[in-house]
């Protein structure tokens, strides 16, 4: 079974999934930040592919992946990194990246190397869901690896239901239609959004993304959702830290979260 599908597979709650970029703050510092990660009780990374346009992200990101580029990162030299990662990390692994590095890679090629290096499943957020059906969906399957779909507060039940139906993993539920980057609260009209996708009672869980930087925000999307993903907020820790074991510790503080919390 897909790490991903074991790790919803008892209906957990409060789950703590991080996003950083690979190559970020240091070329080398992608599988330690993993470890790193893993250790201090995460139960799910996912590891942002650097791109030059990334249109979903705030500046937090962007300019992480900036840096990330300027080191020297690239996808050819992330799967290298990857390639052991197995030997001692158990947690579900996702990429995350746009659609024109991972096309230029080759789709097929791609996926064959997830599979290799045990990645779980991918985000691209530029994907339209169509083509997903019509052109990618197939050969992920073959290797097993998850594509991940995004909702926002726009997008409509009919095709949220069909993502649902023909999707396998969990469904990211974009807090906004916005960019990424940390929110103190999320206001009425963002918690209603969550409740009513909660009263659909679809079969795929629910992470909610973007926007959850504080105990606040952690807590309420973990109330309608399976738990939530940090991106913005502990990318900007590195940033300060340029230590993941210190960054972490520092998240963990700000979400209120023990280890004996995230098990």
């Amino acid at each position: 079974m897909n790490r991903i599908n074991q790790l919803f597979d008892s209906n957990p709650r409060d789950l703590l999934s991080i996003y950083f970029c690979a190559g970020y703050p240091t070329l080398e510092g992608t599988t330690e930040v993993i470890r790193t990660l893993e250790k201090h009780g995460v139960n799910m990374i996912e590891i942002g592919i650097p791109f030059s346009d990334p249109m979903a992200d705030g500046m937090v990101i962007q300019n992480a992946a900036t840096q990330a580029l300027r080191n020297g990162m690239s996808l050819r030299l992330l799967f290298e990194q990857l390639h052991d990662i197995r030997r001692d990390i158990k947690i579900p692994l996702i990429l995350m990246g746009y659609l024109n590095p991972i096309m230029q890679f080759g789709f097929d090629n791609f996926c064959r190397q997830c599979a290799e290096c045990g990645i779980d499943g991918v985000i691209i957020p530029d994907l339209p869901f169509k083509d997903y059906q019509e052109h990618f969906r197939t050969i992920a399957e073959r290797y097993d690896v998850k594509v991940i779909m995004l909702i926002t507060p726009e997008t409509s039940e009919e095709r949220v239901r069909e993502i649902d139906e023909h999707t396998d993993g969990f469904i990211y539920m974009v807090s906004s239609a916005a960019t990424t980057g940390a929110q103190q609260d999320f206001d009425g009209q963002k918690r209603a959004y969550f409740k009513k996708i909660e009263k659909m009672n679809l079969r795929n869980p629910r992470m909610v993304g973007f926007g959850i930087s504080n105990e606040a925000t952690f807590r309420a999307a973990c109330e309608n959702a399976s738990g939530a993903i940090i991106g913005s907020r502990f990318v900007t820790l590195l940033h300060e830290e340029k230590n993941p074991e210190k960054a972490i510790t520092r998240l963990k503080a700000i979400l209120n979260l023990s280890s004996n919390d995230l098990r």
